[in-house]
């Protein structure tokens, strides 16, 4: 029954493609094209007179969700989509036909056990703000006075996505065991991913937690701005939250007259971004124009306000590792260090020559460096990085889809906001400094901190021990043979533990020191020099 049903809608999905005159991606695709010319026969067919854009935009909104959000990534990048069709598909990010009042009403009222939106909100404005793939927005007004918006889940939504997520599956599989890369590629642990992370959008509840995450990781900040959650009205179904008031960031216009800081703009962007990654391991992944907003009642100092956190991306500690290595590589143009990180990692298989992936890498690579945004052609550049994958075999990562979809749509807006923006010089500070608090002196003393308590605890009980010991040895019940392995291995240890204690004493000397002086605000040169002196003889004193 479900073969039968993800075949239907392998033939649906042709019918709608071949309904708005897409006749050409049905050849490229080869997906059942035997069939392809029952559906000319279909009544509906559109003029093919209407613009391309406006036709495939059509067609993405009747197919669905999933497709919806494939128009939605790649309407970021005007560089590499004719302006009609760009123009188009930017209508997927916020304007995707709204369902009927209705039912939103009847979703909000079931959430809510019954009780009627009058009753909940002190005012409920039927017109949607705006209509998405997965929910559509309503704004309205709690009783206690603040102004919110309420996201309602689409009716059927879960049903007709998980419908399409057969599809894929089926396609990933064909293409897995029958197209040329397909082990390389690994389309079905890609789906796999995407459907964790789709499924996952269709819990409110859980975007609202990722709200308030990321409202702490950025407290204070001066850079974005992420709204209140209301939980008391939060559900499954239903997300209530602040109502935000800015420019959308598509909005160039608006943000020109009102004199705004474009570049400081589009480099505060690109350090949100790499901060979200590496500092905090927790980033919004669906930042398209329609999720980003911009304060501006300090043009000169402008301030992002961000929306719809459904989908977020973590990565794990040797990821991150690996990817910052890799970003700071590629910034210095060591490219013999990517090749290495590459083999190390395993992406590439064993035997692998360095020196001809560091040869392939900088070809690549080299070309793009010291050019402003509005000169480089990524998309060249991200078809010579897929030839360079084929022909060594690099394996894509299925954990780092969401991060490259991210970073795709982070340089699409930047190329919008201020073509002239130096993507790697913005990146290159955030990343040297938390790689120096992964593994420079601020790790060292990191470390050094945790494990105080744990010096502390062993130089305690030591005394006892080796007065336990001496007991024992008076009372005749330790036998000492001189030449014994035991006993040398006893005085090596009774020695090590000496110089333990004395770099230990030395360490904490050295660092309540520096910090004295550093307290007082005099000879800085001196308490940084204390302190170094105190993390070497601490790291000393480690077994």
């Amino acid at each position: 029954m479900a073969r039968r049903s993800t075949v239907f809608r392998m033939i649906a999905i042709q019918r709608v493609l071949v309904k708005y005159g897409l006749n050409d991606i049905i050849k490229q695709t080869h997906l059942l094209r035997p069939l392809r010319f029952l559906f000319y026969l279909a009544p509906r067919r559109r003029n093919s007179s209407t613009p391309i854009g406006e036709r495939i935009r059509l067609a993405l909104e009747e197919l669905g969700p999933i497709f919806v959000k494939f128009g939605q990534a790649i309407s970021t990048r005007r560089d590499l989509l004719p302006p009609d069709i760009a123009d188009e598909l930017a209508k997927l990010q916020d304007a995707v036909p709204p369902f009927p009042v209705d039912q939103a009403v009847a979703i909000i009222e079931g959430a809510y056990d019954g009780r009627t939106v009058e009753e909940v909100f002190e005012r409920f404005d039927t017109e949607p703000l705006a209509a998405a793939s997965i929910a559509q927005v309503h704004t309205a007004k709690l009783t206690a006075g603040h102004e919110v918006i309420v996201k309602v889940l689409r009716p059927g939504v879960q049903e007709q996505i998980e419908s399409d997520l057969a599809v894929l599956r089926v396609l990933a599989g064909l293409a897995d065991r029958y197209w040329e890369h397909g082990k390389r590629l690994r389309p079905l642990e890609i789906v796999d991913e995407y459907e964790h992370t789709i499924l996952d959008e269709l819990d409110l509840m859980r975007e609202a937690a990722n709200t308030a995450q990321l409202k702490r990781n950025f407290q204070g900040s001066d850079k974005l701005y992420v709204p209140d959650v209301y939980w008391d009205y939060c559900r499954p179904e239903v997300l209530v939250q602040e109502r935000i008031y800015g420019t959308p960031i598509s909005d160039m216009e608006t943000l020109l007259k009102a004199g705004t800081n474009i570049q400081m703009l589009a480099e505060n962007g690109v350090e949100i971004f790499f901060t979200q990654v590496f500092r905090h391991n927790f980033f919004h992944a669906d930042m398209h124009p329609g999720n980003i907003f911009v304060i501006t009642t300090d043009p000169a100092r402008p301030k992002y306000a961000a929306v719809d956190f459904g989908i977020v991306g973590t990565l794990s500690p040797e990821d991150q590792r690996y990817l910052a290595e890799n970003f700071l590589a590629f910034f210095d143009r060591d490219y013999h260090r990517i090749a290495e990180l590459h083999l190390d990692s395993g992406w590439v298989p064993a035997g692998t020559r360095v020196d001809q992936l560091e040869t392939a890498i900088r070809t690549v690579c080299e070309p793009i460096f010291n050019k402003p945004l509005a000169e480089i052609s990524f998309a060249q550049l991200l078809m010579r990085l897929f030839r360079v994958a084929q022909r060594f075999n690099v394996e894509i990562q299925p954990q780092m889809i969401l991060l490259h979809k991210t970073l795709f749509n982070i340089e699409g807006l930047g190329r919008q906001l201020y073509p002239q923006l130096d993507l790697w010089k913005t990146a290159h500070p955030v990343l040297k400094q938390w790689m120096d608090e992964q593994v420079g002196g601020r790790a060292l003393l990191k470390d050094l901190r945790q494990n105080l308590p744990q010096f502390r605890d062993a130089m305690r009980e030591l005394p006892g021990i080796i007065h336990h010991l001496g007991e024992q040895a008076t009372e005749g019940r330790i036998k000492f043979n001189l030449q014994s392995p035991e006993l040398r291995g006893i005085r090596e240890q009774l020695v090590k533990q000496q110089q333990q204690r004395y770099w230990l004493t030395a360490a904490a000397t050295a660092i309540v020191s520096g910090v004295l002086v550093m307290t007082l605000g005099s000879l800085p040169e001196l308490a940084w020099t204390l302190l170094a002196v105190g993390a070497i003889a601490a790291f000393s004193a480690l077994p």
